[in-house]
């Protein structure tokens, strides 16, 4: 069982999950990562280096090279060395990140490291940390909301005029996700639908979850 307290997040892309995670942690002043962008450190660090996203060795070589830390001043968060945050979010990026991730090996050295940075404890985003990464959370959560919401919500992040691009783009990436791991809340997770609820609204039902589940918390 893990001792620390980690906070699972799980949900599609443009579901929310980046908002709430990064309100739970400052709320339970605990360390915000957001395991997706380690991925995309990996797809940009590909098309860096001209390695094909079928060229599972390559990327492995890579990976090996990748340096991931949180950040000592608040808030405290997931740094990716050498990647600034814009340079993780491109269409290039964004088309490639779901072809890394399929490969075995480099999922399991990234559930590797992601159990080492929240080891200690950590408000963890993603698409498998109940599942797979740490399924003892003390709290998961799954984060719910319809492809519209989704890609609206996707394209106010990424400050783009045409969400009807952004939608095609995570139509696409969606079957891509899905056919390394379906999309599914885990066992004891507790299902939130940001379709019902506003921001405020996720957040404050998230943090009552969490202080039912962690009464000594500040929740």
């Amino acid at each position: 069982m893990t001792a620390a307290i980690v906070i699972a997040v799980d949900g599609a892309a443009g579901s929310g999950k980046s908002t709430l995670s990064r309100g739970l942690a400052t709320a339970l002043r605990l360390p915000y990562v957001n395991t997706g962008l380690m991925y995309r450190a990996l797809a940009a660090a590909a098309i860096r280096a001209g390695v094909t996203p079928d060229d599972e060795p390559g990327l492995l070589e890579l990976i090996e090279r990748l340096r991931f830390t949180v950040s000592d001043a608040e808030p405290r968060e997931l740094l990716v060395e050498g990647f600034p945050p814009q340079a993780l979010t491109t269409a290039e990026v964004e088309s490639t990140v779901s072809a890394v991730a399929r490969h075995p090996r480099v999922r399991a050295w990234m559930r590797d490291r992601q159990r080492a940075i929240g080891a200690t404890g950590a408000v963890m985003e993603g698409r498998d940390i109940a599942l797979v990464v740490f399924p003892d959370a003390r709290v998961k959560l799954f984060l719910r909301a319809a492809a519209n919401s989704r890609s609206l919500r996707r394209a106010s992040e990424r400050d783009t005029h045409d969400p009807a691009a952004i939608a095609e783009a995570m139509r696409a990436r969606d079957e891509r996700d899905a056919r390394t791991n379906v999309l599914e809340p885990a066992p004891g997770s507790i299902v939130l639908d940001t379709d019902e609820l506003d921001i405020r609204a996720t957040l404050e039902t998230a943090l009552e979850i969490v202080h039912d589940a962690w009464p000594e918390s500040d929740a």
